[in-house]
């Protein structure tokens, strides 16, 4: 099973803490939008690629970079990469 399959299988898991939901909305500049909502669908989109380092899935697409524990689904963060 490739990370995608993987990450994708375990999308109803993926959630974030307080924090986290604070600092992917100041990091991706998300005023009112719901960022596990905006993360995952930019995760589930066919032209994300994800691959695994360590504990960590990485997640990017365009110009944007997600990081997701592995093994408890958690998005740690979200960058606007340049």
């Amino acid at each position: 099973m490739t990370d995608k399959e993987e990450i994708c299988r375990r999308m109803d898991e993926i959630h974030t803490t307080v924090m986290g939901f604070g600092r992917i909305s100041k990091n991706l500049g998300l005023c009112n939008a719901d960022p596990v909502a905006h993360c995952k669908s930019i995760i589930m989109d066919d032209r994300c690629t994800v691959y695994r380092k360590g504990k960590n899935w990485y997640c990017e697409m365009d110009n944007v970079r997600i990081t997701v524990n592995a093994h408890s689904c958690t998005i740690i963060t979200a960058h606007i990469v340049k």
